[in-house]
């Protein structure tokens, strides 16, 4: 009897997807004030016959989104033909692979549109071998034998800091009441923390009646966007504190505006609101100086994180001391075999893990990642807490659930990472039916 062929990557197809948020000002900060919620998305089919498909993506703000789909695309001939069963069994060997590609890695070296285009179809591999392991994500994670999780990770510019020994001795103590951890999990969820009210755009009104929802929805921590102007933000933080009272806790977010001295001054200049945290103070890059700024603001904390391009960064940033919180991204670097060495070496260095989301589907995304390091990683969610933004969560099939500021832990199998068939016909760019009619419109006008 003839055995069967084994089943193959068949396709990867990807998707210019944009939403138009800049015209509510949903998103809108010091740095970047119009943005529109922008995907680079990608799925991979496979001849399998469960009919299970892959889905990735990488989050931008509009322009430049074709640019990023394009990278995307490039890593097409790595990845059709590959053996379904062995990426799933070790999803790090086309990590490894994709990263490793010498003419590829030139374009960064592990940083920037390639690595994001890396991490786009890294992450739809995790999401097929989560369905295929009929599990959401993080419990895929947590169950994974720990000695398999080290070899998803790789060390390479690590070992000063993490060595493979000591990330397999965190995953073994990790393990030590994984299951009340669990069902504390599917109780009671994760806590979250809420940008919904602070976007820079929105008046003091809407910024008021925003802020006074959360705190009625359960939050404990809200985060308004700083840095454009001083004046503003010493209203609007004395409004926001003025709402929440005392006891919610009000972070703010420069989104890089400013440089070390500018950062330090317009802190100080806030403290009277009693911030929680100063996120992103300066350039991402700037290691010493987000150390110095750390030193200088305290006891207001430092996050910062979303921007940093790779593990190699982050490593830096907690050898020098540089951050208090340490804000992950589920798409800025390769996928999740980076974001566990991430993970791994903020439990080494005993540093808070508090994920960047918001965006398109960044908050379905990176909610896996933050319950696997609760279950089998750092064994606790104190001064945790997820990013959550309200929008563009409908457009998902599994879309993120929050109870009473907690995210509730999902159920469905894979990376929730799937969008409806009708939000990507919609708004694929410059084709779907939504922004084929808005530019007609606009040719219209211009003609008129």
């Amino acid at each position: 009897m003839a055995s069967s062929t084994p089943a193959r990557v068949t396709a990867v197809d990807t998707h210019d997807i944009r939403f138009p948020t800049s015209r509510e000002l949903d998103g809108s900060d010091a740095m970047n004030p119009d943005p529109d919620y922008s995907a680079a998305y990608v799925v991979l089919r496979t001849d399998a016959p469960d009919g299970h498909e892959g889905h990735g993506f990488t989050f931008t703000i509009g322009r430049g989104n074709e640019v990023q789909v394009a990278a995307v695309e490039a890593l097409r001939p790595h990845v059709v033909g590959r053996s379904v069963d062995e990426l799933c069994a070790d999803p790090g060997t086309l990590s490894r692979a994709l990263v490793g590609d010498s003419q590829l890695r030139w374009l960064g070296p592990e940083k920037g549109v390639m690595h994001m285009a890396i991490g786009a179809v890294v992450n739809a591999v995790w999401d097929l071998a989560a369905k295929r392991a009929r599990k959401p994500l993080w419990r895929l994670l947590a169950d994974a034998d720990p000695e398999w999780l080290v070899g998803q990770v790789d060390f390479r510019y690590l070992t000063d800091a993490l060595t493979p020994d000591e990330a397999l001795a965190l995953l073994r103590r990790g393990r030590q009441g994984a299951a009340e951890r669990t069902a504390r999990l599917k109780s009671t969820g994760y806590p979250a923390y809420t940008t919904s009210a602070g976007w820079l755009g929105y008046d003091d009104d809407k910024l008021t009646r925003l802020a006074r929802e959360a705190v009625a929805d359960g939050f404990r921590q809200i985060k308004l966007k700083v840095g454009a102007d001083l004046a503003d933000d010493v209203r609007r933080c004395r409004v926001a504190r003025s709402v929440v009272g005392p006891d919610i806790r009000l972070a703010v977010d420069a989104n890089q505006r400013w440089d070390v001295g500018e950062a330090i001054r317009w802190t100080r200049a806030l403290a009277e609101f009693d911030p929680y945290w100063i996120e992103e103070p300066t350039s991402p890059d700037d290691i010493l100086g987000h150390a110095a700024v750390r030193e200088a603001v305290a006891p207001v904390k430092v996050a910062t994180g979303e921007h940093v391009q790779n593990r190699v960064v982050f490593k830096q940033l907690l050898q020098a001391g540089a951050l208090d919180i340490l804000q992950l991204d589920a798409a800025r670097v390769g996928g999740v075999n980076e974001n566990l060495a991430i993970l791994l070496l903020a439990a080494k260095f005993g540093v808070p893990v508090c994920p960047h989301a918001g965006g398109v589907g960044l908050c379905e995304l990176v909610q896996h990642l933050a319950m696997f390091d609760y279950v089998a990683l750092s064994g606790t969610t104190e001064d945790r807490v997820i990013e959550y933004v309200d929008h563009l969560h409908d457009h998902f099939l599994d879309p993120v659930v929050i109870r009473e500021g907690h995210y509730a832990a999902p159920t469905a199998p894979g990376f929730s990472a799937a969008m409806r068939p009708e939000s990507i016909a919609r708004y694929t760019f410059p084709g779907g039916t939504f922004w084929a009619a808005d530019l007609a419109a606009h040719e219209k006008e211009r003609t008129a």
